[in-house]
């Protein structure tokens, strides 16, 4: 390095006799040291001039022992990949920010461009990375921009995965020139396979993200990737929906083909509403009618949790016997009661009384009238029957008792335990989209909501349920959201509506007071602890370890998504630390060291109730942090 031991200036020695003499002659006031950023000892280095063999640097005597490993001219790469955005950024009056980062073998394993104008970043990686490591990082990065471009040194495994997933590719190269290392940025696309290079120097930064002399655009517009598609085995069996309006954000919109919503039995499962994907060039079949799929299903799924849907291609309409058995159409009306032969007499009068003619009953009989009748509904008719129900008085905003319901339907209602409740209304919202409303808000008790209704929701997966009450006042507030939305979503003509949000208390700043008090709370947690609550980590029961396990991975999860927004202090970092090596040494049949370190002895004196209380009071601080920035 070039000036002192924390310059990023780089500098590659001219190996030839020649060279190296111009080179002192121009520039005779440089001094050379062993520099921080290239992983050196921070000694001072000195010039060598041979005739016999290279030249090269060497350490002057006396200086700290180095234990540099990479020494060749591309462990200097990160640094000038550096230099070369900031004279670009220079170039073209641009403001960025440029860093270089250590990813685990030495200071040089990526650099990262972020420009906040434009709202996007550019990752140079040059460490090796596995898709997992990909999925980590991308989703640490993205946390406070709207895209990230990826550039990598080579090809492999993942270049070609994001290919096929973006329908584009970036990569850079660098080349010795002089005493420098020319960086080259590369693009390649489906339509073009082969990669083409520009010097970096020649690019420019737009909104779109870098552009080479020559071509519109890195990046090109991303091909959608085509969802994954599993066989089902057995017969599916579905009723259309055609009321009830598909999200408009679908994932699983492809050309040539309609999606609509349905309820579906797949063969020894409950009915579930799902999404039908259908040919588009094929009408779509009353919905008063019971179908089966002719050929084999595929079910569709996206990567990211996105839902999923049916692929279907050809059905057959079911008769209304078959239909009747499935539980997705009407009962058949009950047959007439024969009337009972009358008894034998010794004299049979000389003509038959006239027979009254029989009335036609109704085609169809609706499911009121059917308990009524004393017909019990089968589970899965009980769930259809309540969503058409509820679906039916959500655009007056109208919600239902439970007891309610159960007196109108009769069993299987009345009979169901808790844990059974909690799985009938789950059914009854599945599948959950961000844009579909939640139908068990409006479902009631003598008290108020449902008090199954934050298990409920944890189950679907809506975020910010877990440990509530259903008199929390957070959950009452995102329940009136959701009825406003199930109001918007079910009127006719149904209106827009927008995305769910998940269960939080009301948004707000914390004062500086606030944040104060926050953290003497946590500090009293941690420096006060009960000597009775004391327990060894090996004493935890396995719920516990469950428990502690599901937070921390809740609390990282959401500090790589905040980013740089959390400035996560030095206690936050040691709890963290605390309590992965909690999770390891707690688990039965680890063993126990010997010669502990104070990180140890302090972990196994650590009681899961202390480690959720303090991992809570991380969680309170960082959802404050989104609040204030979200």
């Amino acid at each position: 390095m070039i000036g002192n031991a924390s310059s990023d200036h780089p500098v590659i020695l001219p190996m030839e006799v020649a060279e190296l003499e111009v080179w002192r002659r121009r520039h005779p006031n440089y001094t050379y040291w062993c520099g921080y950023e290239l992983g050196g000892c921070g000694g001072r280095l000195m010039d060598r001039l041979y005739h016999d063999k290279v030249c090269h640097f060497a350490h002057v005597a006396g200086g700290p022992t180095c234990g540099r490993a990479a020494t060749g001219e591309s462990s200097a790469d990160h640094l000038f990949i550096k230099r070369g955005l900031r004279n670009l950024l220079r170039k073209q009056g641009q403001r960025g920010d440029v860093r270089t980062h250590d990813l685990g073998s030495g200071p040089g394993g990526a650099v990262d461009l972020h420009l906040p104008a434009t709202r996007r970043r550019l990752r140079f990686q040059l460490s090796r990375l596995d898709y997992r490591g990909w999925r980590s990082a991308n989703l640490a990065l993205g946390g406070d921009v709207d895209e990230v471009d990826w550039l990598f040194g080579s090809d492999g495994p993942l270049t070609e995965e994001l290919l096929a997933r973006n329908g584009y590719g970036l990569r850079f190269r660098l080349e010795t020139v002089g005493g420098e290392r020319r960086v080259y940025v590369g693009s390649r696309t489906y339509e073009e396979p082969s990669v083409r290079w520009d010097p970096l120097e020649d690019c420019q930064i737009e909104r779109a993200g870098l552009l080479t002399p020559a071509a519109e655009a890195l990046r090109v517009p991303a091909q959608r990737p085509e969802p994954f598609a599993f066989r089902l085995d057995g017969p599916v069996i579905f009723t259309l929906d055609k009321e009830a309006p598909v999200p408009d954000d679908s994932p699983f919109v492809a050309e040539g083909r309609r999606l609509v919503m349905a309820d579906v039995k797949p063969l020894g499962s409950p009915v579930v509403r799902a999404v039908l994907s259908l040919p588009d060039d094929t009408a779509l079949p009353p919905a008063r009618y019971v179908y089966r799929a002719a050929d084999r299903a595929r079910l569709l799924v996206r990567e990211g949790g996105d839902g999923w849907a049916l692929h279907l291609d050809r059905f057959v309409r079911l008769n209304a016997h078959e239909a009747a058995r499935t539980g997705l159409a009407g009962m058949l009306p009950e047959p007439p009661e024969r009337q009972s032969a009358p008894a034998p007499r010794t004299r049979q009068p000389n003509h038959q009384p006239p027979v009254a003619p029989m009335r036609d009953l109704p085609p169809a009989v609706d499911q009121k009238q059917r308990v009524k009748k004393g017909v019990t509904p089968t589970r899965d008719q009980a769930i259809v029957r309540v969503r058409e129900i509820l679906r039916a008085s959500a655009p007056r905003g109208r919600t239902h008792r439970w007891s309610a319901l159960a007196a109108q339907l009769g069993e299987p209602l009345t009979r169901m335990s808790v844990s059974e409740r909690i799985d009938f209304l789950v059914e009854l919202d599945s599948p959950l989209w961000d844009t579909k409303a939640v139908l068990s808000v409006l479902l009631r008790d003598d008290a108020g909501l449902m008090p199954c209704l934050p298990a409920v929701l944890a189950k679907l997966g809506v975020r910010g349920a877990e440990g509530l009450s259903a008199d929390s006042p957070a959950l009452r507030s995102w329940a009136n959201q959701e009825r406003e939305r199930a109001i918007a979503l079910y009127a006719n003509p149904s209106r827009a509506v927008p995305r769910r949000q998940p269960v939080t208390s009301p948004a707000r700043e914390l004062t500086a007071q606030q944040r104060r008090d926050a953290g003497a709370s946590i500090r009293r947690v941690q420096q006060h602890k009960p000597k009775q609550d004391r327990i060894k980590g090996r004493d935890s029961t396995a719920e516990e370890r469950r428990q502690v396990r599901e937070l921390l991975n809740r609390v990282e999860k959401k500090m790589s998504v905040l980013g740089g927004a959390f400035k996560a202090s030095k206690q936050t970092r040691r709890t963290l630390r605390v309590a992965r090596v909690w999770l390891t040494l707690a688990t039965p049949g680890s063993p126990i060291p010997a010669n502990r370190s104070p990180i140890e002895a302090r972990v196994l004196s650590t009681s899961a109730a202390e480690l959720l209380a303090e991992l809570h009071g991380i969680a309170t601080a960082l959802a404050a942090t989104k609040a204030k920035y979200w």
